[in-house]
């Protein structure tokens, strides 16, 4: 019997990539799971996909723009009287250098990616609370762990989920909340084509690094795998995840092959 069995389950960031995966396989191990991001077509089109698609339901979301959050937290509480989960997947990154980034690009990233989590998760932490139960997932990256090149604000607003998250699941150990942290490195998504360039326009151009990388499908299954085993951090991708331990455990090692990486 599966975890996620018949548990209400809310995913941002369902309309592609790694969101709409999880999305597919929750709905195949029994989950009622409700949709949610900007684009309301995306999400029917991976609730289409998706198993008792009648359990299930779109909600349209943006993280930039967190004043009906409270709205939107009520609303799937009238329609399903709890919420078990809470996968945090939304989120935009960047490619272009600090040097030509302005400050409203880096207050933009870190509203998506930083203040718009902090905010779904500050309007439904009372629940979990009330329920006893609740399981945040959040989507980090491998550069939550590590600056790289073109990815300052990216960088900085995963760094900070990190801090804002472990301190959550500290205080609230007691209301039997739990949180894992996602750090995916190279996966097969549209990460790179819709991040934000240096104009605050989409990059446009799908990166070498994601196009051979792991695909959504796989890291999912990872990401539900280190869930069910309730882990509080876990890495996801090929060998570029070990750059993770090398900075810890060999620094001056660790920035001689950093700076050789390609960027994209």
């Amino acid at each position: 019997m599966s975890v996620f069995e018949n548990k209400v389950v809310w995913i941002i960031g369902a309309s592609s990539g790694i969101g709409m995966e999880l999305a597919v396989n929750l709905a195949s191990q029994g989950s009622s799971v409700i949709l949610s991001a900007r684009k309301e077509e995306s999400l029917n089109d991976c609730l289409s996909k998706m198993k008792n698609q009648d359990n299930h339901f779109v909600l349209t979301l943006d993280l930039e723009h967190s004043e009906n959050f409270d709205e939107k937290v009520a609303f799937v509480l009238k329609k399903y009287g709890r919420i078990d989960y809470l996968f945090l997947s939304g989120g935009i990154s960047q490619r272009s250098e600090v040097a030509e980034t302005s400050l409203a690009i880096d207050r933009r990233i870190m509203e998506v990616n930083y203040f718009g989590n902090v905010a779904l998760t500050k309007a439904i932490l009372p629940i979990m609370i009330q329920q006893k139960f609740g399981h945040f997932v959040v989507i980090s990256s491998i550069a939550g762990k590590f600056g790289f090149f073109l990815r300052s604000a990216y960088s900085a607003s995963k760094h900070a989920l990190h801090g804002f998250y472990e301190s959550l699941m500290l205080e609230n150990e007691k209301n039997n909340i739990r949180v894992t942290i996602v750090c995916p490195g190279k996966i097969n998504t549209n990460i790179s084509v819709n991040a934000l360039n240096a104009a605050g326009y989409s990059h446009g151009v799908m990166d070498h690094n994601q196009a051979s990388g792991m695909s959504a499908d796989q890291c999912a299954q990872q990401i539900l795998n280190a869930v069910t085993k309730r882990k509080k951090e876990v890495l996801i991708g090929n060998k570029e995840i070990y750059a993770v331990y090398i900075k810890r455990f060999f620094p001056k090692l660790f920035w001689k092959i950093i700076k050789k990486q390609s960027a994209t």
